[in-house]
């Protein structure tokens, strides 16, 4: 049997609220919130849908990491440090004790690594998929916020991690009969899963990207469609060489083997990795800081004019298409 609205509340978010006095214990219908002097609030909202952001069958504690993590990975692009968020839980039907538990202590580990804080939030029945709702909240010296529209000419293009790893965890879970024929090791395969199931935000680049990137977004829905979306809110244009942008082994090996995948590589989802452009002369000192940090990034391609839009260069230097820049809803 499932359990009460009441006891979702009470008995598994609550506690996640205790040490927070701004939450009130969440028996109220707001919680307050007061920037530290000299500081900014940043804003962030993302709703994640089982069946198109994760499986309605994944662990919930994977569920409720996920939900918040790629809600922090908005502010960390922003070089906002996290402090608290909201949530807002529609459910199918009444969760069982276990699933509820197991979402709580997703919430409750997530939360600890990013220093974040649960302040309240919804709970309803909705008559569709799982949706989960995060309202992140983060701060910052006041004015310096890094935003994804003051890109300059002349600046590099780099970005943290390994891209594509995601977009290759879905493709192993919805057609695994596809990915056996690369040969890919169960190391390989599980490392795409992770990624997917599990994003990591880079918060350790927030003070580097307060003190490097003139622009920033994070890379949610494919690489090359968010570098088009930075450009385009610049007013810039730019340049890419695909075999400048970071690739893992086990992805090196599947465009070996099947060189039409770097499309889904480049152009996929769920990356969550930080896509930021840097004075040229600073690139160095970036790369140095974020290596010390544990966070390998890569300089991929350089702002130029406006008028050239985005270009994607091959090998051979000649321009690259593809049939879709991003991940659509619609």
């Amino acid at each position: 049997m499932g359990i009460s609205e009441e006891e979702i509340i009470s008995r598994y978010l609550a506690p996640l609220a205790r040490q927070n006095p701004e939450a009130l214990g969440l028996r109220d219908d707001a919680a307050w919130l007061r920037p530290k002097s000299g500081h900014d609030l940043v804003i962030s909202c993302d709703t994640l849908i089982a069946g198109v952001h994760f499986g309605a069958d994944d662990p919930a504690d994977l569920i409720a990491g996920k939900a918040l993590a790629v809600n922090i990975s908005d502010l960390v692009a922003k070089a906002a440090t996290p402090v608290a968020y909201l949530l807002s839980l529609a459910l199918p039907k009444a969760p069982d004790a276990a699933w509820m538990s197991g979402f709580a202590a997703g919430l409750k580990q997530a939360g600890r690594s990013y220093g974040c804080r649960l302040l309240g939030g919804d709970t309803t029945r909705i008559g569709g998929p799982l949706t989960i709702t995060i309202t992140a909240i983060g701060e910052l010296p006041t004015g310096t916020m890094v935003r994804r529209s003051t890109a300059k000419a002349g600046d590099k293009i780099v970005v943290s991690g390994q891209i594509g790893e995601a977009a290759m965890g879905l493709l192993v879970r919805q057609q695994s009969a596809q990915t056996k024929r690369w040969g890919l090791s169960p190391a390989a395969l599980a490392q795409f899963e992770r990624a997917y199931l599990a994003p990591q935000p880079r918060l350790p680049l927030v003070p580097l990207l307060r003190r490097y990137a003139t622009a920033a977004m994070d890379v949610s829905d494919g690489l090359i469609g968010d570098l088009a979306k930075l450009l385009s809110a610049s007013g810039m244009g730019g340049v890419i060489r695909l075999d400048a942008v970071p690739f893992s082994d086990a992805a090196r090996q599947i465009i070996a083997a099947d060189p039409g995948q770097i499309e889904r590589l480049v152009t996929g989802g769920d990356d969550y990795e930080i896509l930021a452009t840097i004075p040229a002369k600073a690139v160095e000192a970036y790369r140095r800081e974020a290596a010390a940090f544990g966070v390998d990034v890569t300089e991929i391609g350089e702002i130029g004019a406006a008028d050239n839009g985005l270009q994607v260069l091959g090998p051979d230097d000649k321009p690259v298409t593809f049939k879709t820049a991003s991940f659509q809803h619609f």
